[in-house]
């Protein structure tokens, strides 16, 4: 059902650079809203195309193969929604800034601080918007949490302890075998994954981060872990102890197909989801790979520690090996009372003074773009606002709050590489980053 509640009057014309999984959930918000059209897209995939083709009516002319393609094509749209794998992110976002599109970009910012840096820079030069999909600040549930710490019942926030739980099989699906595995092929675990949770820690407790430290490293996905029934097997199709492996890839992909389901993960698996393909790229594919044998090099578990203003501190833990998937855990300790946050549903806030508890709702999400609690809806939303109104107030993750994010991620890396506390001040200077704006 179209979104008729607007003051948007004029849909915003969009293109789609990547038609995949995050492409195709943004995309969709055209369906059920009259704020925004999707005119164009580009992707190398001739399935994933000609999807979304379908899906917005778009004609031959504009459908593209690359990027390049679109941004060399005659421009049609106001703005850009750039959803193609990490390494490409900065040259995509650098590219299209210089065409005058305004853009939604997929996280990370760039798989570098200096990439960060340059895309900041592309944008505030050529007087575009750019907001980064940290989709957590535009959840219900985030917004209530951010609007009880801003409310001063907790008092002053003196602490902050944050988790995210990957979820076994989404880490060993995303981090051990898929894309995301090795950081020379996209980024280190906690760029490609927490850059959310250290960006919402931030909204919290105000950008003001002076100092980091951080430990982690493989816990488990490595080849001496190898259970010995496994033997010389690299791949689970070929394994004996496969029935007994809780990272089977038929658990995950094959057992899921047989009865129906063709959601994720296995839509990132292969194009047609039936038990033939499936089984086929299992045999063949990366996602088949024993999760013990494969070129993984990125964290599966990491601690980071982050000192603010004013003796204020938070810590932060991105494990692996959880039932929940992405379902953060937060605690925020004020000096008038504490929040207990379960990630999802319930907020409680506990008052030192009348020692009594209240639970908070944050509002309902609608089903259309309901993932990530929500937090997709909000954010293509915000977004369509702020290019019809010319309002970039409307973005919570715009450039500049998300270049700080990206700067206490990459001083927790060095940190954790070198095993030191790196001071904010002294590696923004070190790296070349002027003082914003």
């Amino acid at each position: 059902m179209a979104d008729n509640n607007s003051s948007v009057t004029t849909p915003v014309k969009v293109a789609i650079v990547g038609c995949g999984n995050r492409g195709g959930i943004y995309s969709s918000f055209a369906l059920v809203s009259d704020k925004m059209q999707v005119v164009a897209i580009a992707d190398r995939s001739e399935s994933r195309r000609k999807t979304i083709q379908d899906y917005h009516g778009i004609p031959e002319e504009n459908c593209h193969l690359s990027w390049e393609d679109l941004l060399n094509a005659p421009k049609i749209a106001d703005a850009v929604l750039i959803c193609i794998h990490d390494v490409e992110h900065e040259a995509a976002a650098i590219s299209f800034a210089s065409k005058g599109y305004h853009i939604l970009l997929e996280k990370p910012m760039a798989t570098t601080l200096s990439g960060c840096w340059a895309v900041y820079k592309a944008v505030r030069d050529n007087n575009v918007m750019l907001a980064i999909c940290h989709v957590l600040r535009y959840t219900p549930y985030n917004r209530k949490v951010k609007e009880i710490v801003d409310s001063g019942i907790l008092g002053d926030v003196v602490g902050m302890q944050h988790m995210e739980p990957v979820g076994h099989y989404h880490f060993a699906h995303s981090y051990v075998r898929g894309n995301w595995r090795k950081e020379d092929e996209s980024s280190f675990s906690l760029m490609t994954k927490s850059c959310h949770d250290i960006d919402i820690m931030l909204y919290f407790m105000g950008n003001n981060c002076t100092r980091v430290s951080s430990f982690g490293g493989i816990s488990h996905f490595k080849k001496e872990n190898k259970p010995s029934d496994a033997g010389d097997a690299k791949r689970c199709t070929d394994c004996s102890f496969e029935a007994n492996c809780p990272y089977s890839a038929k658990k995950i992909y094959l057992e899921p197909a047989e009865r129906g389901f063709k959601g994720w993960p296995l839509n990132a698996v292969t194009d047609v989801i039936d038990i033939e393909n499936i089984g086929n790229a299992l045999r063949e594919g990366p996602y088949g790979r024993c999760v013990y044998e494969s070129d993984n090099d990125v964290c599966d578990n990491q601690v980071v520690n982050m000192e603010f203003g004013d003796n204020r501190y938070a810590s932060f833990s991105m494990v692996a090996f959880t039932k929940e998937i992405c379902v953060r855990k937060t605690r925020i300790f004020g000096t008038r009372g504490e929040l207990i946050g379960d990630g999802d549903k319930s907020i409680e806030v506990y008052d030192f003074l009348t020692q009594t508890s209240t639970f908070h709702k944050p509002d309902s999400v609608s089903d259309s773009l309901s993932g990530h609690g929500g937090g997709d809806m909000g954010l293509i939303s915000a977004f369509v606002d702020a290019v019809a109104m010319k309002d970039p107030s409307l973005l919570s993750s715009d450039a500049l709050s998300s270049l700080d994010a990206y700067l206490v991620v990459f001083a927790a890396e060095e940190a954790r590489r070198n095993g030191t506390v790196v001071d904010l001040n002294k590696f923004r200077n070190q790296n070349g980053m002027d003082a914003a704006p």
